[in-house]
């Protein structure tokens, strides 16, 4: 008789699980039924820890969420800027450590309160600077959204950083193209050297809450 024990089951095990099969198989390919398999268990012992795949999802966010707190530590003396700045480099680093990372992110709701945390703190450091509370949802749910979007384009592209999907060669796309030269020459701006386009797109947004907000 096999002496081994088994590693219990929990909330957090099952979401590290299918963290680990979504980047093997993707958001349409996952499936309890595979996360089960990964972890040796009948799929119906997953609906004990999540009524469905949208439970599931939504922890999965939470915990990639948690890893990305761990990693981009916020300092109390950012400026606004600063916050901006830190908080979305870090979602977008922390989404492209998953395929589909972006799809899995914007559409759950967190577990638990733990992102409550940083969105008081971030709040409070705008208001201090002297927006109102209205003004500094505006400004950081627009650079959120911003970031989420581009890295969903990204994906769309590169799966993973080191993948690439069939039908954005540069070279191809620009004889498609002949007839409409600019059009044909904007590839390269839009499915090449992401991390220097977001860097400029964050960059438009920041100038675009001081143009708003900070002019007066």
């Amino acid at each position: 008789m096999s002496t081994e024990r088994r590693i219990p089951l929990d909330r957090k095990r099952v979401a590290d699980t299918a963290l680990k099969v979504l980047n093997e198989v993707g958001l349409d390919g996952l499936s309890l039924r595979a996360i089960a398999k990964e972890l040796d268990v009948k799929a119906p012992a997953l609906y004990w820890h999540f009524k469905d795949k949208q439970a599931l999802l939504d922890e999965m966010a939470t915990e990639m969420y948690r890893r990305m707190v761990a990693d981009v530590p916020l300092a109390r003396e950012d400026t606004w800027q600063e916050r901006l700045l830190k908080s979305n480099r870090g979602l977008r680093s922390a989404l492209l450590g998953y395929r589909d990372g972006a799809k899995v992110f914007s559409g759950s709701r967190f577990t638990g309160t733990l992102h409550a945390v940083q969105m008081e703190d971030t709040l409070r450091l705008f208001t201090e600077a002297g927006f109102t509370l209205a003004q500094a949802v505006r400004a950081t749910s627009t650079s959120y959204l911003y970031t989420i979007g581009f890295v969903s384009e990204e994906q769309g592209v590169q799966p993973l950083p080191d993948e690439r999907r069939e039908g954005y060669d540069m070279d191809e796309r620009a004889r498609l193209l002949a007839d409409f030269p600019m059009s044909a020459a904007a590839g390269a701006e839009m499915f090449q050297d992401y991390g220097r386009h977001f860097e400029e797109g964050l960059d438009l947004v920041i100038a675009g809450i001081e143009a708003r907000f900070r002019s007066g």
